[in-house]
């Protein structure tokens, strides 16, 4: 069984900097890891993903600030956010596409979340 579980969040000033991780369990096989968000009251949204093969996509609010990065050896997945906005402040979670054993079908796991709240 596929497990994640996430670190790094926590309470940070406009304009500063957190970094995510997301270490993956019980799994031989890992595709695209992503990180979603979830502000109050709003839906859950793609931040950042990134292919076992190196390939980025980020959401438009969060270009040139934020960085997805990932250890295909340790089966990590670390979202680096600089110049933070108040904007930012949500829940985030990690999501991986993975297998647990190759007799297993490929399957999307998701991580409980984690806060980030950025405010003065």
């Amino acid at each position: 069984q596929v497990q994640l579980v996430e670190s790094g969040g926590g309470l940070v000033q406009p304009g500063g900097s957190l970094r995510l991780s997301c270490a993956a369990s019980g799994v031989i096989l890992i595709g695209p890891m992503a990180w979603y968000r979830q502000p109050p009251g709003k839906q859950r949204e793609l931040v950042a993903s990134m292919t076992s093969g190196g390939n980025t996509n980020y959401v438009d609010s969060v270009k040139g600030r934020f960085t997805i990065s990932r250890d295909n050896p340790e089966n990590t997945v670390v979202l680096q956010m600089n110049s933070l906005k108040p904007e930012d402040t949500a829940v985030y979670y990690c999501n991986v596409l993975g297998r647990g054993a190759l007799s297993d079908p490929w399957t999307n796991s998701w991580g409980k979340g984690i806060l980030v709240t950025v405010s003065s």
